[in-house]
């Protein structure tokens, strides 16, 4: 057994399993990956082979020995895949399990407690750097880190000037009206020119309806029909 392995086996750790994964992880590990911790099973049934968690600074890796021993799967989940990690204890042993980014589910059980709080510990640590490594990467805007968008998620804003004045739509928008043009040109001038206070039921309802006419026409805004409409009714 190569000695880098040699101090996982402090904590109820099978030599026989871990020297099964000495011989083939080595392989396996990426450049500038390390290994943290191994856990392994310890199943009440002594002739079921266990399987083991090998955590790294870069990835989970589920070990799975398979035919009585002679191979193994390796299944990995890279750290920016695990949303989180969970530890629930039993009365033989305990059950470690995460969850991924696309909403999987991986167990396993019969871990030694103290194995499996050490790997839950571990794991919260990984977790933890990579957030700080995302904050670190982040833009402050008024000391609040917010991520960079990238260039081509910006979409630029045009300039708008708001048109609140009536007359400044008639003097823009000039359409190709000849009687109702002049008609609608003439209720614009007549509005200013007589109070509300001075007109009779009759007049404030024909307003309205000549401001409904503008609306539809296009010549004024909804918003500006609101007002008018609701400055008319409050005369009548």
């Amino acid at each position: 057994m190569k000695e880098q392995f040699k101090k996982f086996l402090n904590e109820e750790q099978d030599p026989k399993a871990i020297d099964k994964i000495a011989s083939k992880l080595s392989d396996l590990l990426m450049k500038n990956e390390e290994i943290g911790y191994i856990a392994v099973q310890k199943k009440p049934a002594i002739t079921v082979l266990p399987d083991s968690i090998v955590m790294t600074n870069k990835r989970i890796i589920i070990c799975q020995p398979k035919n009585l021993g002679l191979s193994m799967n390796f299944i990995d989940y890279t750290w920016d895949e695990i949303e989180g990690t969970f530890v629930k204890e039993n009365i033989l042993g305990s059950e470690f399990s995460f969850t991924t980014r696309t909403n999987m589910e991986v167990s396993i059980d019969y871990i030694p407690k103290i194995q499996a709080r050490k790997i839950f510990t571990y794991a919260k640590e990984q977790l933890d750097i990579l957030k700080t490594g995302a904050v670190l990467n982040a833009t402050l805007v008024d000391g609040v880190p917010v991520t960079p968008i990238a260039e081509d998620e910006i979409v630029e804003e045009m300039e708008t000037e708001e048109v609140t004045n009536f007359a400044e739509i008639m003097s823009i928008a000039q359409p190709n009206f000849t009687a109702d043009s002049q008609e609608f040109e003439e209720i614009a001038v007549s509005s200013k020119e007589k109070s509300l206070n001075d007109l009779s039921q009759d007049e404030l309802f024909e307003k309205l309806q000549n401001y409904k006419k503008l609306l539809d026409n296009g010549l004024i805004l909804q918003g500006e029909y609101d007002a008018f409409k609701k400055e008319i009714l409050s005369h009548m």
